[in-house]
Order: C-alpha cells, then structure tokens, then sequence
C-alpha cells in the first residue's frame, strides 16, 4: 500500500498549510499563538497509529472548516470585533485524555493572557 502513505502524507501537508493560510485571518496574537500550536500538534502526531492518525485529521478538518466559515463572516460583517472559536460540549470534554485537558487549559491561558508587548506609553507622562 505504498499509494496510501503517499496520500495520507500530502493529506496531511495539504491541511497543515491550509491551516496555517486561515490563521492569516486571526488578530495577530492568535495568529501566533494558533500558528505555533498546529506546528506543535502536527510534529508531535507524526508517528501515531492510523485509527488516532485519522481522529486527528478529522478534528483539524473540522476545526479548518469552522475557521474558513468564520473569517468569511467577519469579512461580510467587518464592524466590531472578531470572534473565532467555539464552546466545547460537555460530551465533547468528557472524551478528552488528561493530556489533552491540560494542553486546552494551557492554550486558554495563553490566548487570555494581557497583551504587554502591544502597551504604549502615552506622550503626556513625565518627560524628564
């Protein structure tokens, strides 16, 4: 089945830089952040077995979608602010490994932290 390999390898490199094309549509911070995550994922799912492999494509083709549908609906609707994502089930939480809990909360934790590098003083404090 040397056809297989061949094609579940350029499916994968095919949704990775799709992937990596819609962040574009991200404010820069989750652009980031999304950016460095789904390089994360994919290297560290590089050598599992075909059942999860296929799991885990589905989930980023899912997750592909969503996000094409929402930057399409923002710039349709451009006033206000942007919103991606989406809330997780609780069937949907349940399923997941500890592992992956803890991945979710550290990723939430980084997407809410304050955004210090963007601060800018303002002119009118002390000059001296």
């Amino acid at each position: 089945m040397p056809g297989s390999v061949s094609h579940h390898v350029s499916r994968v490199r095919t949704l990775y830089k799709k992937i990596l094309q819609l962040h574009r549509a991200l404010p820069l911070e989750l652009k980031a952040l999304g950016d460095q995550y789904v390089k994360d994922e994919f290297r560290r799912h590089k050598s599992v077995r075909p059942e999860e492999a296929q799991k885990f494509l589905q989930e980023w083709e899912n997750y592909a979608a969503m996000l094409w549908e929402q930057a399409g609906q923002h710039a349709q609707n451009s006033s206000g602010q942007p919103r991606f994502g989406f809330h997780l089930s609780e069937e949907k939480l349940h399923a997941l490994r500890d592992e992956q809990v803890g991945q979710l909360k550290e990723l939430m934790d980084e997407a809410t932290k304050p955004k210090r590098q963007f601060d800018i003083l303002d002119d009118k404090e002390d000059k001296t």
